[in-house]
């Protein structure tokens, strides 16, 4: 990451002609919100003088508590490539922290639950990195130019094109990303017809989730040139496998690897890395919400499609919920297969680190690992192994999540709060609701 002065953002906008600033930050439910100003209002905002209403951002704050300020973090700055083309001015972007009137960081900012967490973390002497795999669906755009769910492919697994009729905006995305600062490390095909999976290296936590928010807007700001929508609905289509964004973390502490063991021949794990799984095992029910928050996140959470259904870990097979991928030294890691890319990513980051920092604290021992496909055990081979399922719905999910001691502590109280009452309207709008499913099923029936 580059690290930038107030200075050097200012001379840069200057030499570069941008013209317009956006002020981003994210809410409780993880839409990317901004604050534009021209170049006039620059250096207003380096001094974290430029102000918002915080009461029209969904679970920031009542209107007579609503003036809030954003505070850019200077090493988030890009100019956006697409933009002053035709001689018009560029476009740059900072990334900002939500503080209060009196100079305090705003509790509601999720930016700030990231942030409290890693100081936990670093508190306890650790750096936390975390590497997410993005999935996400391209659909074409109908004569109006509104999203479809028609899919522009009948491609799979690393695919290429004809096949791959998304190779070209994959592409395009790829080189926008490269030329915003990230490392690509791999693009391809997915598994299901128009799903895409780019990933890019890894980093210490804020800044990965800074660059998930990126990475979607760039994404969905990249499809519509080629006739095409881009969205992170973790589900959009019946029968096919839906859009996970697995997360890969490790802590380092004193420049190693924490989770590596050289002297375990059995599979390289140290002792911190198994607490660690164990904590994120014991709170993964309360989790759920944070890491799949929609009613559609659920669909995608059942058995036959990869997406993992039961509480369990594997350094060998694919199927748990948690899997250590092989590599070892410093690339050993603990790969989470639950979180959908339509969560909160610095929710997600935040209450991951902190379960598996729970684990460490109390020295929590894990089950033993699953190393047999779990789909095809049976409901009695899987409860005669201790093998618990995740939530399969968003109510269950709210049930497991309510009045829970370590995700309150985790998201803090106005978030814990904030979040409950957003996904119970949720739950009771979508209850209300007559899917075309009921209609198709029952409307002629009876």
């Amino acid at each position: 990451m580059i690290k930038y002065t107030r200075d050097d953002i200012i001379r840069i906008c200057d030499d570069e002609d941008v013209r317009l600033i956006r002020l981003q930050f994210t809410d409780i439910l993880g839409s990317l919100k901004n604050v534009a100003i021209t170049r006039r209002q620059l250096e207003k905002a380096l001094d974290n003088k430029c102000m918002f209403d915080g009461s029209s951002i969904e679970g920031f704050v009542r209107i007579e508590e609503s003036d809030m300020y954003l505070y850019p973090d200077y090493d988030s700055f890009v100019i956006f490539p697409w933009t002053g083309k035709n001689g018009e001015g560029k476009i740059a972007r900072l990334i900002c922290d939500v503080y209060k009137s009196d100079g305090t960081p705003f509790e509601g900012d999720p930016r700030y639950v990231l942030r409290r967490a890693v100081k936990k973390a670093a508190d306890m002497g650790y750096s936390f990195n975390v590497g997410p795999e993005c999935e996400f669906f391209l659909f074409r755009l109908d004569a109006d130019g509104n999203p479809t769910t028609e899919t522009h492919d009948r491609g799979g697994y690393f695919d290429l094109s004809p096949v791959d009729l998304g190779e070209a905006c994959r592409r395009d995305i790829c080189y926008t990303l490269e030329d915003m600062g990230f490392e690509i490390e791999a693009s391809h095909h997915e598994c299901a017809e128009a799903q895409h999976e780019i990933d890019f290296k890894y980093d210490e936590a804020l800044h990965t989730a800074d660059n998930v928010m990126t990475f979607k807007y760039v994404v969905k700001n990249s499809a519509p040139s080629h006739g095409l929508h881009a969205t992170f609905m973790p589900k959009p289509i019946y029968g096919m496998a839906g859009s996970g964004m697995h997360t890969n973390m490790s802590l380092f502490k004193d420049g190693k690897n924490a989770f590596y063991d050289e002297s375990n021949k059995e599979n390289g794990l140290s002792e911190t890395a198994y607490h660690f799984i164990a904590g994120l095992m014991k709170h993964i029910k309360p989790m759920t919400i944070v890491l799949n928050p929609l009613v559609n996140s659920y669909k995608r959470l059942v058995p036959g499609y990869e997406a993992p259904v039961y509480i369990a870990w594997s350094a060998k097979n694919r199927s748990p919920l948690i899997r250590v991928p092989t590599a070892r030294g410093l690339s050993t890691r603990v790969e989470l297969r639950s979180p959908d890319p339509a969560c909160n990513p610095y929710l997600e980051m935040a209450v991951c680190l902190l379960a598996g920092l729970d684990g460490i604290e109390n020295k929590l021992v894990p089950p033993s690992p699953t190393d047999s496909n779990i789909y095809d055990m049976s409901k009695t081979e899987r409860r005669d192994e201790g093998i618990d399922n995740l939530p399969e719905n968003l109510e269950q999910a709210i049930n497991c999540y309510k009045n829970d001691p370590f995700i309150m502590d985790a998201l803090g109280d106005h978030v814990y709060r904030k979040y409950l009452a957003a996904k119970k309207e949720e739950w009771k709008a979508y209850r209300a609701r007559i899917s075309q499913w009921e209609i198709d099923r029952y409307l002629t029936k009876y």
